[in-house]
């Protein structure tokens, strides 16, 4: 059975509330997982708005949103960066020099960890995704 894995611009977007990924998820595909690098990704953003002076006005909503996210996250599983992951990463960053860029670095992270578990990526950046060879991945 095929993995199907959320990125983290997908899981923000559940998250957030978007219809048409909810129902996908919901009803439509019956392997969802993501990756720990997604929950680092997703973490990373709530800390960066907690600690931001310029948000002390709304706290309520921002800790709101991160208690969603942990609620969320105990809900699905969660794929860890492996030897194998860490292989495939190391491999695709020699052998394709385009991909070794550091705004890449996160994807490139989820596509090795969806590589060693031969899993589909469901995103909408195939932009960077689909640059890596045998990846499979779905909008």
């Amino acid at each position: 059975m095929t993995l199907f894995i959320l990125d983290t611009d997908s899981a923000s977007l559940f998250l957030g509330g978007n219809q048409q990924l909810i129902y996908r998820v919901t009803q439509e595909i019956p392997d969802v997982v993501t990756t720990i690098v997604t929950v680092q990704e997703l973490f990373n953003g709530w800390a960066g708005r907690v600690n931001d002076p310029a948000e002390a006005n709304n706290l309520v909503r921002i800790y709101g949103k991160l208690w969603q996210t942990t609620e969320f996250l105990k809900t699905i599983e969660i794929l860890t960066f492996s030897e194998l992951a860490n292989t495939y990463h190391q491999n695709l960053i020699l052998e394709h020099k385009t991909l070794a860029k550091k705004r890449l670095e996160k994807d490139m992270r989820i596509a090795a960890i969806a590589l060693s578990v031969s899993g589909t990526i469901i995103t909408r950046n195939h932009k960077y995704f689909s640059q890596v060879p045998a990846l499979k991945n779905d909008r």
